[in-house]
């Protein structure tokens, strides 16, 4: 094989890599991946009772060290897997994070009594109804005002005394991610958040809260807040009984994996852009491919709550480290495979990326292994 030949060859394989299963056939692995600040997250409530999670991690396919590396990234089913390890080792839907362990089943009969609404907005009424019962520390309601509707989780005692400690921020993660999950679900569809007003401090990892809430979201407030159109709340529950046994399997675990702004019609996106590597393609181009005119891809982006260029930028950021993780890869390679014509502008979009240089990147994730 020619040099040419074997650096095609390299390219095409790094590409299929990141094609998600509806683009590329079952046999290819979705490489989404998530901060690892959602792993620690996850985690808190066992670190805050003494309890070492190392075998949890091995066992989903998680290198311990990545937790003492902020601006690592974990494969999006390995956190899956570690989400349904914890709950399954220690007997709680909610990790630990709060005074009372949520056993499991607890998410079964959360859909249970929500699947016979008729209309959404009863649907989650009758979530927050059954939340309150079994995590009498939150409070969550639906408040409709006009147009808009808000979604708000608010604490009755407070979580942690810091309000950046990583239980609180990751129990008010979770618990919208969950509710939102399940609330896609009933009406067969993606509903899209308009904003969200998370009540901490920005996190480290706030960059992935645009793949998986909204790319509209802010920082500091007394509550969560979420808002939303509020005709959603008059969409019928289109699920039933007869549903729920094929949506609870591996559940609650894979409802990280539901309802991401990274799936659906932008993970179709992602798969062509991956495709056309090292060529760079442009808004137009891609939206020949989906079928679609310029401007519808624009407005469904949007209402999937993400961007042409987020997609663009999360593809080449995740297989950036993926490439730069190997021994033998050049930093000046990658950059030409990710269509950068410049090694500088690679440099900045890294540093962006992960707060290093990918040289230094490389080198401290190398030496940990």
């Amino acid at each position: 094989m020619f040099p040419a030949d074997a650096n095609r060859a390299k390219i095409a394989t790094m590409k299929r890599a990141s094609i998600p299963h509806s683009a590329a056939g079952t046999d290819r692995q979705d490489r989404a991946t998530v901060a690892v600040g959602f792993v620690t997250g996850l985690l808190s409530g066992l670190a805050r009772r003494g309890l070492d999670a190392s075998t949890l991690l091995r066992a989903a396919g998680i290198d311990p060290a990545v937790l003492a590396d902020p601006a690592a990234r974990v494969p999006l089913a390995s956190y899956a897997a570690l989400y349904g390890e914890v709950i399954r080792v220690h007997g709680d839907e909610a990790f630990g994070l709060f005074a009372a362990p949520l056993r499991p089943g607890t998410f079964e009969f959360l859909c249970r009594g929500t699947v016979g609404a008729a209309r959404l907005g009863e649907a989650l009424d009758r979530a927050g109804r059954f939340l309150a019962l079994v995590l009498p520390e939150l409070r969550v309601s639906v408040e409709r005002n006009g147009p808009t509707a808000r979604l708000v989780f608010a604490e009755v005692k407070p979580l942690a005394r810091r309000p950046a400690d990583p239980c609180r921020v990751f129990a008010f993660e979770w618990l919208l991610r969950l509710l939102h999950a399940l609330a896609c679900w009933l009406a067969g569809r993606a509903l899209p958040l308009g904003a969200v007003r998370f009540p901490y401090p920005r996190p480290a990892h706030a960059a992935d809260y645009g793949l998986i809430y909204t790319e509209h979201s802010t920082f500091g407030g007394r509550a969560l807040e979420a808002t939303l159109d509020a005709s959603l709340l008059d969409l019928p529950v289109r699920r039933d009984e007869s549903d729920l046994a094929a949506f609870l399997e591996g559940a609650p675990g894979k409802i990280t994996m539901l309802y991401r702004r990274d799936r659906e019609l932008a993970g179709n996106l992602r798969a062509i852009l991956a495709e056309a590597l090292p060529r760079a393609v442009g808004l137009e181009e891609a939206a020949r491919g989906l079928h679609l005119s310029p401007r519808t891809l624009h407005r469904r982006l949007q209402d999937e709550g993400t961007s042409f260029r987020a997609i663009k930028d999360a593809l080449r950021r995740d297989l950036a480290t993926a490439r730069l993780a190997k021994p033998g890869e050049s930093v000046a390679r990658v950059a030409a495979e990710l269509g950068y014509s410049e090694p500088s502008a690679f440099f900045r979009a890294f540093q962006g990326w992960t707060g290093e240089a990918p040289s230094a990147w490389r080198r401290r994730v190398l030496g940990r292994r």
